[in-house]
């Protein structure tokens, strides 16, 4: 049965949900504004596989502490939190799931620790920035947050269409009700310091692969068909990090786990089958 609790490390306070307490650690790290919630649906169903499974919130985001100002938040200080709950957890080594910004998060995480890392997952997310985002776009979006905040800016994004939306994503906010409440929830319950602080570094980040071709571990690139930003990224990393497999996800734009669950479930399980 799935427990929420808060994880104390020693910058701050984490909040997890986790199932399967004594299982094989698990780590599953959410996106850009997004929250442990995006993954709780599954983490009955993977502690039921032998897994003990923990979502987190990232630090600026859901229940975790938010810590003020920019400099509090990049890619580097989010790998910093990872390892600080897998000391928490008492965790020597684990598979690391990331999605999205949590991709990239989990990249720093194993390039810095590949020995503690079994495996690693990376689903709809890149090395480096993602195709086709307009730079222009974001600089805007900063400047609305650190003048009027995040509702605001959720207003602005909610009257056009963002470079993440898909087929896949207008079925599944007209077959799942409640879904736009529980997006718009996840966004507002992000740190405004940290918006203004990710956006432009995902943006401007450095590409990773050609330090992702040292990995070693077993590597999954998963990524929606629709989700065209972080499909060229996908498969290049597929095709450069040795051994790594790729799986697209029919059916699916950005977030797979909710716009084809079966199908998403079906490769991660199967993989997680084979590191086991």
């Amino acid at each position: 049965m799935t427990d929420v609790r808060r994880v104390q490390t020693p910058d701050l306070a984490v909040e997890v949900a986790e199932a399967g307490t004594g299982g094989r650690p698990l780590l599953l790290v959410h996106g850009f504004c997004g929250a442990k919630e995006d993954f709780t649906d599954y983490l009955d169903r993977l502690a039921g596989a032998g897994w003990h499974a923990v979502a987190v919130d990232l630090r600026g985001h859901g229940g975790s502490d938010h810590p003020s100002g920019e400099d509090a938040y990049g890619l580097e200080l989010f790998a910093d939190d990872v390892w600080a709950v897998a000391d928490a957890l008492r965790w020597t080594r684990l598979v690391l799931l990331g999605h999205s910004m949590g991709g990239m998060v989990a990249q720093v995480a194993a390039l810095r620790h590949p020995q503690r890392v079994r495996a690693l997952v990376l689903m709809d997310t890149s090395s480096g920035p993602p195709e086709g985002l307009d730079a222009s776009d974001l600089d805007l979006g900063v400047a609305v947050v650190r003048e009027h905040g995040m509702g605001t800016l959720r207003e602005l994004q909610d009257a056009r269409e963002g470079p993440l939306e898909t087929p896949a994503a207008r079925r599944l906010r007209e077959e799942r009700p409640g879904w736009d409440e529980f997006e718009r929830r996840k966004f507002l319950a992000s740190s405004g310091d940290m918006w203004a602080a990710m956006a432009p570094e995902m943006v401007h980040q450095h590409d990773r692969l050609d330090r992702l071709t040292a990995l070693s571990m077993p590597v999954l690139v998963l990524v929606g068909e629709q989700d065209q930003p972080f499909m060229g990224p996908s498969q290049r990393m597929a095709k450069m990090i040795p051994g790594a497999g790729l799986v697209v996800i029919p059916d699916a734009g950005h977030s797979p786990q909710f716009e084809n669950p079966d199908a998403w479930w079906q490769a991660l399980s199967a993989f997680l089958g084979e590191v086991e």
